[in-house]
């Protein structure tokens, strides 16, 4: 019996749900949002049974292989292991709390809205669900319309230029990863004589130590726009800034994720050597990063521009343990991945909502406003505490573990890296304390209204992952342990294996010549990996079945 296709169905709910759309009256905005919403919610509830049913392994579940355009060796391919099973779950249940956020605050054109907000899961998912090289190009590149349109037609005063500039950015780095793919392409069907786009086959492609150079830094550019990294960040504030709420939390809730994501599923595996040799150079931008954002972001006067510049230090921590390259640090940027995508998503709620009542977000407008909302300075309080890494809330153990893992690939690394948790407790908190305590300066103030039931609604499913994450992290680290330590062992980081018999995983460490490229070759034909890791999926009762 074949299983369902899961990934598939999730991937493509929300479309349905945007053709759905298309028959409403645009005049009949409380079905079109109604619509929406069922949409998303149905999306996450079908997603949810991934993490249940999902297994400990390093291998791909959920497989589906169809063959799609078969003369250039193309197929739909979709597939998860532990390091894309949050980020889809993540995707799911922030784009319904997205919907449920923008209920009264987008009024005008809700109609293309909402269909702009189900079009970018789309492609969000099948990010990270696609197997397939081309597969994978069609959906990030589909991510780029939507969001360029969320800012640009539903953005503030200076919304077109900062579309543009997200949109030139992002596209100037995907150009660069077509090309290196496309040699990728025609390199693997020079060894092997046939064409295939499975992104699992590059992972046992041998590449020359020089082209990789070359591959690595066209993926990295493309990847490092997207985190974004510095110096490649400057798009990112004026996105935020003018992105309407729901554009600003799904930006840095879900999209931002898709640069480290890329780090993990295509820099480190299928280019190891020039991985270990560029991990210097890119974890000092990673700490470049994570103290010039905590020292920006602290002299902000815009609470949402500060949130935006918080997001690039955050992120420097992720990319930070990403290339320590040992298995605690790549535990702990996966699960940072999801805290940053939890705690900075719900940050931009929080500044939608003062946004919403008093149409500024200049910290100087605001103060003693928590006598007036205390179930509101309830969870920004929390929330300010997760962003800054308090013990026992979700924040503290991703930090912690990038930490510990950097500290045994670089000390020094990891002193400097420290000093970005404390200038984020300097900001968060000061800029709590203007805006929630003290006297109401302002008589715009005292007419504030604390929380509704919706808003309370959309904020308890973040909160109570705050709190999950943080007292019971360990369920969620078991499920991603055994992809990274395969990854780390695959890849062969940390230092050169000795190739032991058959061994082809070991040979890939050094690079094979005369007749061991022939045998290597023979050895992980990218088609009998490809059948292997890609052909089976689990099923229900813990056997596997031809997918």
């Amino acid at each position: 019996m074949e299983s369902a296709p899961i990934l598939s169905i999730i991937t493509f709910i929300p479309l349905a749900g945007m053709i759905l759309l298309l028959f409403i009256d645009k005049r009949n905005k409380g079905l079109i949002r109604g619509v929406t919403l069922t949409t998303a919610l149905i999306d996450f509830l079908v997603s949810v049974p991934l993490f249940f049913f999902f297994k400990p392994t390093h291998e791909m579940q959920f497989v589906e292989k169809v063959s799609w355009i078969p003369d250039f060796g193309i197929y739909y391919s979709m597939g998860i292991d532990g390091i894309s099973l949050y980020l889809v779950l993540l995707t799911t249940l922030t784009t319904a709390i997205c919907v449920a956020s923008t209920w009264r605050a987008i009024d005008k054109h809700v109609k293309e809205f909402m269909i702009s907000i189900l079009l970018l899961e789309v492609g969000m998912i099948g990010v990270f669900c696609a197997m397939d090289f081309f597969l994978f190009y069609i959906f990030w590149e589909l991510m780029l319309i939507p969001m360029y349109f969320m800012i640009g037609v539903w953005g503030g005063p200076r919304r077109i230029y900062a579309a543009v500039k997200f949109f030139l950015y992002t596209m100037f780095g995907s150009v660069l990863m077509l090309v290196a793919i496309l040699w990728l392409y025609f390199h693997n069907y020079q060894q092997t004589g046939q064409y295939d786009m499975s992104i699992l086959t590059y992972h046992w492609t041998y590449i020359d130590p020089g082209a990789q150079t070359w591959l690595f830094l066209a993926f990295f550019l493309a990847f490092a726009i997207k985190v974004p990294m510095f110096p490649f960040h400057t798009w990112l504030p004026d996105a935020h800034v003018e992105a309407p709420t729901a554009g600003s939390v799904i930006l840095a809730g879900i999209l931002l994720k898709m640069g480290t994501y890329g780090f993990l599923r295509f820099s480190l595996p299928i280019f190891p050597q020039a991985t270990e040799a560029a991990m210097g150079w890119i974890s000092a931008l990673a700490i470049v990063g994570i103290i010039y954002g905590a020292l920006v972001a602290m002299v902000q006067p815009d609470i949402k521009k500060l949130v935006a510049y918080s997001s690039v230090s955050h992120l420097g921590f992720v990319t930070l343990g990403i290339f320590a390259l040992n298995t605690q640090a790549l535990e702990g940027s996966i699960l940072q991945m999801i805290n940053h995508g939890i705690s900075t998503g719900a940050l931009f709620l929080i500044v939608g909502v003062l946004y919403e009542r008093r149409h500024s977000r200049l910290i100087a407008d605001y103060g003693g406003i928590s006598a007036r909302m205390p179930v509101f300075a309830v969870v920004f309080m929390i929330v300010t505490l997760s962003s800054i890494g308090l013990p026992g809330l979700n924040g503290f153990v991703g930090e912690f573990l990038i930490l510990v893992g950097v500290w045994k690939s670089n000390p020094i690394m990891a002193a400097l890296a420290t000093t970005g948790v404390v200038w984020a407790a300097v900001y968060m908190l000061w800029m709590f304390q203007r805006v929630m305590f003290g006297k109401i300066t302002n008589p715009k103030n005292e007419k504030l209204t604390d929380l509704n039931l919706r808003e309370i609604a959309y904020f308890a499913p973040l909160i109570l992952f705050i709190f999950i994450l943080g007292v019971f992290p360990t369920p969620f680290i078991k499920k991603m342990e055994p992809t990274v330590e395969h990854l780390v062992q695959k890849s062969n980081f940390a230092l050169a294996r000795t190739v032991e018999p058959g061994d082809a995983a070991g040979m890939l460490s050094r690079p094979p010549s005369g007749s061991a490229a022939t045998d290597l070759q023979k050895t992980v034909a990218p088609s009998d990996v490809t059948s292997s890791a890609l052909g089976y999926v689990d099923s229900a009762d813990g056997g596997k079945e031809r997918s």
